[in-house]
């Protein structure tokens, strides 16, 4: 740059400013970051959408319990198939649900208790009346106990 003449030099500065006013305007419409203006619009369509979220209701969850009960017959002729046959048909309510699948296990002398299980609504079917309506099998059924209560 030595080797021009200062009015060739000056004439450079006075064409650089004459650029730059000139091209302030294209420089407006070049956004090389992004516009702050789509950012917003973003969040806005964001927090609307949280929004939304937030006022569809939520799934009610029903408390269940899962109950396995010992059956215990009245006496070695009891046919334990036969009763728990009975009880799934008879014994029937809301929100009771009984496993078509029993156990039958040894007692003692030949004598055998039937296992067998259900799942319940906890807010509409109570165990104890379950319970109570196998105990009123009296010519079937000795006892019953709850062999295993969890909550699911």
């Amino acid at each position: 740059m030595s080797h021009f003449a200062d009015a060739v030099r000056d004439s450079w500065a006075d064409a650089g400013a004459k650029a730059a006013t000139k091209a302030a305007p294209a420089d407006d419409d070049l956004d090389l970051f992004g516009d702050d203006d789509e950012d917003a619009a973003a969040a806005a369509a964001a927090a609307k959408a949280n929004a939304a979220k937030a006022k569809k209701p939520k799934k009610v969850v029903i408390a269940m319990s899962l109950v396995m009960l010992e059956v215990k017959p009245l006496d070695d002729t009891t046919n334990l198939d036969d009763l728990a046959q009975h009880i799934f048909k008879n014994i029937t309510q809301d929100g009771l649900f009984w496993k078509t699948e029993y156990k039958k296990e040894p007692v003692a002398f030949g004598i055998f208790k039937l296992i067998v299980g259900f799942s319940l609504e906890d807010e509409k079917v109570s165990v104890d009346s379950v319970v109570e309506r196998i105990e009123e099998l009296e010519e079937f059924v000795q006892s019953v106990e709850i062999a295993v209560f969890n909550k699911i």
